[in-house]
């Protein structure tokens, strides 16, 4: 009986893993990490923390549910592949306008489905994240090595997905004004403050602190987004010149800037943090939360010794830094994902927490 298969992955060591195309053609040079959320790819799909990166979906069955309009967290998708064990083309959901397919072949995001991802997500787990060409089937194993061995993966992957001009979020009954920094930053973050009443003013990646204070903001945010944070030093020499003048919030990445901000170190993680299923302990009150996660890189515990942040959340899985602060400058990060899209909402406090900051800055004016 001939192979009907029709891509394949190639590994930067050589393994080689066979299945069907669907979503856009083409070849696709990718690092390859693993996500284990039960739910949510289509948010996975547009969480712009995915760009380059091909995400191996543990749950088995993707694309039973189709897409819906309203949940995209950026207009323009830019994760580089989805890789999944079984697709589904025929959704089963009142609100599905189109299928992960079209809306994939539209964006030219590559799909793999048909492998094995158990035994690639223990791969992966094994020996890291790492650099994969996504390929027609055909291709020579030889010629798709020496594609990786020569083509490296971009560095600039917040300037690419950020913004390019100033956007205002508001509402009608707005109380606080934020500034929100865009390295990546997922569209529920904006419906999450909104509900807070606050207006968000959302500026590029690149903007000069001096621009963010002439908009006179209550608070300062700083988004998620992709790739290593000290590839942006200009939004982190802009955060430093912000430092103790405004409360300051960071997801993720943002999380990683403020760290660094202050004097702190970051590394890469062996296979990072994807899914909705990470539990965080909040030191102060010993309660757990479980997280929404999507990240490479984690602030270095040890560095922040010689600055005035405190650890404030621990993964227990691993025991990486999952929450900072500074009391004296009004400034906190959390490594995970408050906004709860597609969830779990265990975080939602930490927006509150903000709210509380901003009031308590207004007061002391």
């Amino acid at each position: 009986m001939p192979d009907t298969k029709t891509r394949k992955l190639v590994l930067e060591d050589g393994t080689v893993y066979t299945g069907d195309a669907f979503g856009a053609q083409g070849e696709r040079l990718l690092e390859i990490v693993f996500n284990t959320s039960m739910a949510g790819y289509q948010e996975i799909l547009s969480d712009p923390s995915y760009t380059d990166q091909g995400v191996v979906m543990t749950y088995p069955l993707i694309g039973n549910y189709g897409m819906a309009d309203a949940d995209y967290e950026t207009e323009t998708p830019t994760i580089g592949a989805l890789i999944v064990r079984e697709y589904n083309d025929e959704p089963s959901n009142f609100r599905s306008t189109r299928t992960l397919s079209e809306v994939m072949t539209q964006y030219g995001i590559a799909g793999l489905s048909g492998v094995d991802t158990r035994s690639l997500t223990r791969h992966i787990r094994a020996f890291g994240a790492c650099r994969g060409l996504l390929t027609n089937a055909d291709t020579p194993a030889e010629t798709a090595l020496q594609t990786l061995r020569g083509t490296p993966l971009p560095r600039d992957a917040v300037s690419r997905v950020s913004r390019k001009s100033v956007t205002v979020y508001d509402v009608p009954d707005a109380l606080y004004h934020v500034a929100a920094v865009d390295c990546g930053m997922k569209q529920n973050i904006v419906r999450s403050l909104n509900a807070r009443r606050c207006k968000v003013t959302v500026v590029p990646w690149n903007t000069p602190a001096a621009q963010i204070e002439a908009l006179r903001p209550d608070g300062v945010f700083l988004s998620n987004g992709p790739g290593d944070p000290q590839d942006v030093p200009e939004t982190i020499a802009a955060i430093r010149a912000l430092l103790g003048k405004y409360p300051i919030f960071g997801i993720c990445l943002g999380h990683q800037m403020l760290s660094l901000a202050y004097g702190g170190r970051t590394y890469k993680l062996k296979f990072g943090h994807r899914g909705g299923n990470h539990p965080v302990k909040d030191l102060a009150t010993d309660k757990v939360e479980i997280t929404s996660q999507n990240h490479s890189y984690a602030v270095d515990r040890e560095s922040l010794a010689q600055t005035p942040l405190t650890v404030t959340h621990i993964n227990l899985l691993d025991g990486t830094v999952e929450g900072v602060a500074c009391a004296r400058d009004k400034a906190f990060g959390v490594q995970y994902h408050p906004e709860s899209a597609p969830g779990p909402q265990d975080s939602g406090y930490l927006f509150d927490r903000f709210i509380a900051l901003m009031e308590e800055g207004r007061c002391h004016a």
